[in-house]
């Protein structure tokens, strides 16, 4: 429990560091302005993470004399629609999947980009105990907690070689969860992402489990622009976001588990944009 409070911790850290990074871009124009995160497959919930995200924030707005902002963190894509609904934000820090599935109803343009430590989501693998490739594995009972974002696992994670369809899914909710499932043997088996497979590689009994496929890299979460964010004010935020991880504030981006913040557009989404289609 300690270990997942404190990977939870990290995961919210880092969203608040992002959101104290967007502050500076977001005085200028006065008002609160929403802002949402939203992780899926992390570890921890939202109310465990909105804390940090509070506290950050208030800090930064006291020390800074900023205007308010209402950032909110969530691990549910139908709560961060509610409140993408409800408040329209500005900016958002979103799981690939999230982006790829929101990004044609809510108009989302790319400013940058952030690789988070322990956030998983880059690679994704195939593990099992008995099967020795992809084409062992269909047929058989395929664990997994990806599985609720099919379109995404099917065109993206998998990349037409093979469907979630292909196989008997036995879905979980919790990574590691998946995991067990396996060593269980209620699955031949399992769908996992880099975040789980480190989870396994810790693990002292393993009883045979192996990688036996795995995906090509997929590019960290985005951080986006709604149309509601002023041109000139997601400029500025853009430009900046290289340096915030730089002097002063480089080992504060260690500490809360940022590996990169930097600028990026919709060229570094290209490859993905396309496979998932409209």
């Amino acid at each position: 429990m300690a270990v997942a409070l404190k990977r939870a911790a990290k995961h919210a850290l880092a969203a608040g560091a992002l959101l104290l990074a967007l502050r500076p871009a977001l005085a200028a124009g006065g008002g609160t302005v929403p802002i949402v995160v939203l992780k899926e497959h992390g570890v921890g919930n939202q109310a465990l993470a909105q804390p940090y995200l509070d506290r950050m924030v208030a800090l930064a707005a006291k020390q800074n004399g900023w205007a308010s902002v209402n950032g909110k963190y969530f691990t549910n894509r139908a709560a961060a629609e509610a409140f993408i609904k409800a408040e329209t934000p500005h900016y958002g820090i979103l799981s690939l999947p999230a982006f790829l599935a929101l990004r044609g109803a809510h108009q989302l343009d790319v400013i940058g980009k952030v690789e988070v430590s322990l956030a998983g989501g880059r690679r994704y693998y195939l593990i099992s105990k008995t099967a020795d490739d992809l084409i062992g594995c269909k047929g058989q009972q395929l664990a997994t907690d990806h599985a609720a974002d099919a379109p995404f696992i099917d065109a993206v994670v998998l990349g037409g070689e093979a469907k979630l369809a292909d196989f008997t899914l036995v879905p979980t909710r919790r990574p590691l969860q998946t995991i067990r499932a396996l060593l269980a043997g209620e699955a031949a088996c399992a769908l996992i992402d880099d975040a789980q497979k480190k989870q396994l590689d810790h693990l002292r009994k393993k009883d045979g489990v192996r990688t036996v496929w795995e995906s090509a890299e997929l590019p960290p979460m985005p951080v986006v622009a709604f149309p509601a964010a002023p041109e000139a004010e997601r400029n500025t935020f853009k430009k900046k976001l290289d340096e915030v991880c730089e002097g002063d504030g480089n080992m504060a981006c260690v500490e809360v588990g940022i590996d990169d913040l930097s600028g990026a557009d919709a060229g570094d989404y290209a490859a993905v944009v396309s496979a998932y289609g409209e």
